[in-house]
């Protein structure tokens, strides 16, 4: 039986990017997030010995989405990572940063890149130390998922989710609807 799946504008200009993942079990989850949402452009820039596709633990977390992870792009430097996109959004939970866009607002601006044929790249920080000032200084745009609880960050795998649910959620709310 082959898979169905919605193929949208969006799945095709968006790819994501884990910065110095540290941890199998997100790299796992992050596909399984992506695969979830209709994305597959998983790209991992730096990981850790451990956060790669063949370690067991990301098998088990990505439940289903093997072909996401184990299509999950291995580079070495950020312009390999951001290769071909002329967007970049940068997630940050530090504050002082200016011009934050919400996820949702953050989706708004991909869907019209998308419309256009444009790419973009979504940059999620290591786990334990978040996004360097190097790759922050990348950013076309920032990105930060509010939170009431006074906590420092979500989990790396969960802002994946969020993020790529926004924007399946936007490109389904304004996409045309084909003629019958």
């Amino acid at each position: 039986m082959s898979e169905r799946r919605l193929r949208l504008p969006i799945h095709d200009a968006v790819g994501f990017v884990l910065s110095r993942p540290h941890y199998p079990e997100n790299v796992g989850a992050s596909a399984r997030a992506l695969k979830t949402m209709g994305f597959d452009q998983l790209i991992l820039f730096k990981p850790s010995r451990l956060a790669v596709p063949a370690h067991e633990m990301a098998f088990k977390m990505a439940v289903k989405s093997w072909d996401v992870l184990y299509g999950a792009q291995r580079v070495d430097t950020l312009d390999a990572a951001l290769d071909g996109a002329e967007m970049v959004l940068a997630t940050t939970s530090r504050r002082g940063v200016s011009g934050i866009l919400s996820p949702r607002s953050a989706a708004n601006e991909l869907f019209e890149l998308a419309a256009r044929g444009g790419r973009a790249r979504i940059l999620f920080g290591n786990e334990k130390t978040g996004l360097a000032e190097n790759e922050l200084a990348r950013a076309t745009h920032f990105v930060r998922i509010p939170m009431v609880a006074d906590q420092p960050s979500i989990n790396l795998a969960q802002a994946v989710q969020i993020v790529a649910y926004e924007l399946l959620a936007t490109a389904l709310d304004r996409r045309v609807p084909a003629d019958p």
